[in-house]
C-alpha cells in the first residue's frame, strides 16, 4: 500500500511539472522565436549547413500565409487547432492505399516542429495533441502562422518564408509575388523533393492548383472576408447534417 501511495505521489509530481514547464515553454516561445528545432539540427548534420533567417509576420508578404493556408489548411483560421473533417478523409485514403497521408493543420504542424523530435508513435502524437492545444490556447492565430512560416522547412536545408525567398527567387519574403509563395508553398508536402529553384512540370501544376485555391478560400486574413468564410463553413455543415438526418 505504501508503494502504491509512493508511486501515485511520484506520477501526480509528474504531471503537474509536465504541465507547468509545458506551459511556461509555450508562453515564452509565444514571445519570443524558436531558436531552432529537431529538424533543423537533423538537417544541419545531414546537409553540413542550414539556411534559416527569422523574420515577423508583417515583414512577409501576405500572399504567403494566404497561399500556406490555402492549400494546407483551409479552416485553419476558424478551427480549434484540429481538423476532424480532414483526419477522417486522411484515414480512410490511408487504407486505401500504402501512401501514408496526413490531416495535420497548420496548428498541427507547428507544434511537432517547434516542440517535437522526427518520428511516428503514439507518445508524439499525444504529445502533438497537448502542444497544439496549448498553442491554440495561448497564441493567437497570427503568431502560429508566424512561427510555421519561420521553422518550416522550404527546401533541402531551407528553413523559413525568408530563407526560401533568398534560395529560389533571390528577393526578401516581403516582395514575393503571388505566383512565388504559390510556387514555395507547392514544395512544402516535399520539400526536399521538390524545389522552387528548380521547378518540375508537376510543381508548376501544383502552383497552379495552389492559386486557384487561393482565389476560392480569398484574404481571410482580413476580419470582413473571414466571416463570410466562417459563415459559409457554417452553411455547409448545416446542410450536412440535415443529409444525416
Amino acid at each position: 500500500m505504501r508503494l502504491f501511495r509512493s508511486f501515485f505521489r511520484i506520477s501526480l509530481a509528474t504531471i503537474f511539472w509536465f504541465i507547468v514547464i509545458s506551459v511556461l515553454w509555450v508562453g515564452l516561445l509565444g514571445l519570443a522565436n524558436p531558436p531552432v528545432t529537431w529538424i533543423m539540427v537533423e538537417q544541419s548534420n545531414e546537409q553540413g549547413q542550414i539556411s534559416r533567417t527569422t523574420v515577423g509576420l508583417e515583414e512577409i508578404a501576405r500572399n504567403l500565409p494566404l497561399s500556406v493556408i490555402a492549400s494546407e489548411d483551409q479552416r485553419f483560421m476558424t478551427h480549434n487547432g484540429f481538423s476532424w473533417d480532414a483526419m477522417r478523409k486522411a484515414m480512410e485514403k490511408n487504407k486505401k492505399g500504402k501512401r501514408i497521408k496526413g490531416g495535420s493543420t497548420i496548428s498541427q504542424q507547428t507544434a511537432k516542429n517547434v516542440f517535437l523530435w522526427p518520428g511516428r508513435n503514439y507518445v508524439r502524437k499525444g504529445l502533438e495533441a497537448w502542444f497544439t492545444l496549448l498553442i491554440e490556447t495561448f497564441w493567437s492565430k497570427e503568431r502560429i502562422l508566424e512561427v510555421y512560416l519561420n521553422v518550416a522547412e522550404m527546401g533541402k536545408g531551407v528553413f523559413g518564408a525568408e530563407a526560401a525567398a533568398q534560395h529560389c527567387f533571390n528577393r526578401p519574403a516581403s516582395k514575393l509575388t503571388s505566383p512565388q509563395c504559390a510556387l514555395i508553398t507547392a514544395t512544402l508536402p516535399s520539400p526536399r523533393r521538390y524545389s522552387c529553384s528548380k521547378p518540375s512540370a508537376y510543381l508548376r501544376n501544383r502552383q497552379q492548383w495552389v492559386l486557384r485555391q487561393m482565389r476560392n478560400v480569398g484574404d481571410v486574413l482580413d476580419p470582413e472576408v473571414l466571416e463570410r468564410r466562417r459563415q459559409k463553413i457554417e452553411r455547409e455543415e448545416a446542410r450536412k447534417d440535415r443529409r444525416k438526418k
